[in-house]
């Protein structure tokens, strides 16, 4: 989609001016690998307008290949304006223009599975599946276990605001998810989607993919990787690896054990939780989208579990310290060097705007 994003902080109402920019989960998935140095494909439908000229050339600049975008003459580009609010917030406000989009006009005659068939990581949203009964068949089709399919990750996103005609939304986004083989989830909408609390409860809900994610704001976040090793989706240095676990969240919840307590998890699970380092937040948009390029990238690379997490934590950082959905990611050298901190180290590391731009010279702002 194409973003407008606010001139200034406040409603929707009350904001003068927007900025163009560009959106969408998959799409900045896309963006963030491309730029950090990844082979990524796009696939999509947009309109044959301006919009569309402008998104297919602005995903394009990122080094994305976007041969397999598709130009709808009949329905338009999807547009979204929205504030500078945090989205978990009563004052973050966002409005959609996609009804009709030629986006929500994808499903599984528009978008043949055979032109997914030779990638390696396949990655899907649960807001694609939201915009038509369509795109929820094209959904359901492409985490369908089969032979031979890519591994498929899959996040949430669960978005209450584009279920409103549909009350089933969250047993759709479960259903879809246990298709995955590595599924990112946030905590707070577990709990909202599912009425789940707690990394171990979500996967008890979850069992069926290979690993689950539960993003945990800025506390940071918890894996769990089912053996055995040589799975497609678990590289073979996981190990249950020591790492900082997050702060514990100051509310109480239904389940209040350790993050990485493994008394729940299925036997064969590894569980490994890693704290998000402080951040200094401009714009709290596009850091989810952000975590998972950062996590898949690492497994693209054969990293270790905590490894994943901390790429995720750091990809995250980077558009966290800007104002728009997308950032420049850190150069690959300083990414690993950060990612290979100690415990302590990793623990005191505080990241500013700007972060990215560090020299490996120069030492990343600490306390």
């Amino acid at each position: 989609m194409v973003a407008f994003l606010p001139s200034r902080p406040g409603r929707l109402a009350d904001v003068p001016s927007f900025t163009r920019a560009i959106g969408g989960a998959e799409s900045n998935v896309a963006c963030a690998l491309a730029a950090a140095g990844h082979r990524v494909r796009w696939v999509s439908r947009v309109g044959a307008d301006g919009f569309g000229d402008h998104l297919v050339e602005a995903v394009a600049a990122y080094g994305v290949d976007t041969s397999a975008v598709r130009r709808d003459p009949l329905r338009p580009t999807g547009v979204y304006f929205r504030t500078a609010a945090d989205r978990g917030t009563d004052a973050h406000e966002v409005v959609y223009h996609r009804a009709g989009s030629a986006a929500s006009a994808m499903s599984p005659q528009t978008v043949p599975y055979e032109d997914l068939r030779s990638t390696r990581v396949l990655h899907l949203s649960g807001i694609t599946a939201a915009l038509s009964p369509g795109c929820l068949a094209l959904m359901r089709d492409l985490t369908r276990r089969r032979p031979g399919r890519p591994l498929v990750s899959f996040d949430v996103n669960h978005r209450p605001g584009l279920w409103r005609a549909a009350p089933a939304a969250p047993s759709v986004l479960l259903d879809l998810a246990r298709g995955a083989d590595v599924v990112f989830v946030g905590e707070d909408e577990a709990a909202a989607a599912w009425s789940v609390r707690g990394p171990s409860a979500i996967r008890e809900a979850l069992p069926e993919p290979e690993v689950l994610v539960v993003k945990q704001g800025a506390r940071g976040a918890t894996a769990f990787a089912r053996r055995p090793a040589h799975s497609p989706a678990l590289a073979p240095d996981d190990r249950p690896a020591p790492a900082r676990a997050p702060t514990p969240d100051p509310a109480p919840a239904r389940d209040d054990r350790p993050a990485s307590a493994p008394a729940s998890a299925p036997a064969a699970d590894v569980v490994v939780s890693v704290s998000a380092p402080r951040v200094d937040v401009v714009a709290a948009v596009g850091a989810g989208d952000a975590f998972a390029a950062g996590f898949l990238g690492a497994t693209l690379r054969g990293l270790g579990l905590a490894a994943r997490l901390r790429h995720g934590h750091l990809m995250a950082a980077a558009a966290l310290t800007v104002p728009g959905d997308l950032a420049a990611p850190p150069g690959a050298a300083l990414a690993d060097r950060l990612a290979a901190l100690d415990d302590d180290a990793w623990g005191r590391l505080h990241l500013g705007p700007g972060w990215t731009r560090t020299g490996e010279d120069q030492e990343v702002r600490t306390p």
